[in-house]
């Protein structure tokens, strides 16, 4: 698959084009953020850890009925994925009280759930990406009815398979947040990525965080946070 020309830079991730229309190439970067972006460094490895970590993810989702963008992992950093319309919804859910939940609810974090919360926000940095109930989202013309619908029974069932999976590695899925695409004939597919940067995972027995708040609290230990999470990961796949 030839790589032409760049279509898009993001915080973590650059895509490009490439001789099908209906393809593209996403590489992955090592650049970390936080915060929308007012904290920035980087994460040496990451890229690579991310790549591979979303993929093979995916590809076990697809295994679980649940449709992705992924096509096939080109090299260590870049993946050939279906050209999706992402939908400007980000979808976070949440096991366990954590992160922004807590401040904002005044809860305190580590309280486990009877039941997964969801939650979604506009995708909009110029915003803040704020929350947003579903009746903003079907006001504002993101998403129709039906592709929330989607959207939300896609989303749980993704929760139930990772969290699954992370528990025999020893690991607690936190929460996480995920985007979702329309391929060129409105099929609803999971995209973005899988990973790290964007889920919450806590050592079982510790509580130990394997995940980017460790680059947002300033804990120190990120790029051995990575690795172990990868290692984990690799052994159970």
């Amino acid at each position: 698959m030839t790589k032409r020309e760049q279509l898009y830079e993001g915080k973590a991730k650059k895509v490009f084009q490439t001789d099908d229309p209906e393809l593209l190439i996403v590489s992955y970067k090592d650049d970390a953020t936080a915060f929308n972006g007012l904290k920035k460094g980087t994460i040496s490895g990451k890229g690579v850890i991310n790549n591979r970590m979303s993929n093979l993810l995916m590809q076990r989702l697809e295994k679980a009925g649940i449709p992705t963008h992924f096509v096939e992992e080109l090299s260590e950093r870049e993946t050939l994925v279906k050209k999706v319309s992402i939908v400007p919804l980000e979808v976070i859910i949440r096991n366990i009280a954590a992160g922004s939940f807590s401040k904002r609810y005044g809860v305190e974090e580590g309280l486990v759930f009877d039941t997964p919360t969801i939650e979604v926000s506009y995708k909009n940095d110029e915003l803040g990406d704020p929350l947003m109930n579903e009746y903003h989202a079907i006001a504002l013309k993101l998403a129709t009815k039906e592709e929330i619908e989607t959207i939300k029974k896609y989303s749980f069932g993704v929760n139930e398979q990772l969290k699954a999976f992370w528990k025999e590695c020893g690991v607690t899925l936190v929460d996480f947040k995920m985007e979702f695409g329309r391929l060129s004939d409105g099929t609803i597919v999971l995209a973005d990525e899988i990973s790290p940067d964007t889920c919450r995972l806590w050592d079982s027995k510790t509580g130990e965080k394997l995940d980017k708040d460790r680059f947002r609290r300033d804990l120190g230990g990120v790029e051995d946070a990575y690795r172990e999470i990868m290692k984990r990961l690799v052994e159970h796949v």
